[in-house]
């Protein structure tokens, strides 16, 4: 057990980053924020700050140094440059990131866990594309194999001129054929040390322009009729792992049963509801996972909870959405409120 007091490094400074470090004040963890960016909404509520290039292995050596364990809230960050930190302290370990990272290996490593990815296959020049639309059919989704989200790095590809004038970069691509749904859910988890995991209820996911904005609980009743199958294989992954802490596997519910969609090795946007909605938070229950202490209670408090994203200049009027004496107002403190960036969060109990 890492003691109380001791430092948590958290790599990346963002959004995540940023609750992740409250929640760990609360139980006594000073944070210490590492990411290239000068201006970090994690590194205001954090005891200290490295601004540093991921590349830069010296300094991610010092940064280690002062940490009793890392870990991180953004899994683009390079995993060679990792090697500057003792495996031992870092949680989850560098294999999560190596797969997550790639949605090729990611889809790989779930099929030969037995899970449905959907429908895929690799793109490795412009002519390699028309073999992978004619393999996988129309409608499909092109994407780049790493770095994107939030509906980043995403194509969508109904007729084959839509194909003329794409350049593969070096790296790849992927083409996804479109899946019928009812409904978009997530199975999130924690995995303490010793291997026990504990599950979160699953929400229903509402995208919008390829961006979640919105989480709802209760989930539509096939969601709760897929779920357990969906759990098998998200602890199924978190064991081939060794994973320790938060992870998000995201799925499609249809009518031949949940279909994978992507993995998420970090706390994640569809678990915010449960800063108010469950007994323990994800945030609160990764930095026990990491620390060693026993696990929090998952369970939802409530019958009916909802967590809504605030994208843009939707998070301006704090007045109008604090009228609704059910709401708990998240903001992340972002200076600029960009179109299609998240501000964010409101989520509403009862």
């Amino acid at each position: 057990m890492i003691p109380s007091g001791s430092t948590i490094g958290i790599m990346g400074g963002g959004q995540l980053g940023r609750m992740i470090a409250m929640a760990a004040a609360q139980l006594g963890y000073r944070c210490h924020i590492y990411a290239p960016e000068k201006h970090s909404i994690a590194a205001e509520v954090s005891a200290g700050f490295t601004c540093a290039s991921w590349l830069d292995q010296a300094a991610l050596s010092e940064f280690a140094q002062n940490c009793a364990v890392v870990t991180y809230e953004f899994e683009n960050v390079p995993v060679a440059p990792l090697a500057a930190i003792p495996e031992d302290r870092m949680a989850p370990g560098k294999l999560a990131l190596e797969i997550a990272q790639d949605r090729l290996k990611e889809k790989q490593f779930i099929a030969d866990l037995g899970g449905r990815p959907a429908p895929y296959a690799r793109v490795d020049t412009e002519e390699g594309l028309r073999d992978a639309v004619e393999q996988v059919g129309m409608p499909g989704i092109l994407k780049t194999r790493r770095d994107g989200y939030d509906g980043k790095g995403q194509w969508r590809i109904h007729s084959l001129s839509e194909m003329d004038g794409v350049r593969v970069p070096q790296g790849g691509l992927i083409y996804e054929g479109f899946v019928r749904f009812e409904a978009e859910f997530s199975v999130i988890l924690v995995r303490a040390r010793d291997g026990s995991v504990k599950f979160w209820d699953s929400a229903q996911n509402i995208h919008k322009n390829g961006i979640l904005a919105e989480s709802r609980l209760p989930a539509p009743k096939l969601v709760g009729e897929q779920v357990e199958e969906a759990r098998e294989l998200a602890r199924q992954a978190a064991d081939a792992l060794n994973y320790v802490g938060v992870l998000a596997l995201e799925f499609f519910a249809t009518a031949e049963g949940p279909v994978f969609n992507e993995m998420a090795p970090r706390v994640h946007n569809s678990g915010h509801w449960t800063s108010e909605g469950a007994v323990t938070s994800q945030f609160e229950n990764h930095v026990r996972a990491i620390c060693g202490l026993p696990l929090g209670d998952t369970s939802t408090v409530s019958t009916r909870v909802e967590m809504r994203n605030l994208i843009g200049g939707e998070a301006a009027d704090i007045a109008s959405l604090l009228a609704d004496p059910r709401a708990h107002l998240h903001l992340y403190g972002k200076a600029e409120a960009r179109e299609g960036r998240k501000m964010g969060h409101v989520t509403k109990v009862g």
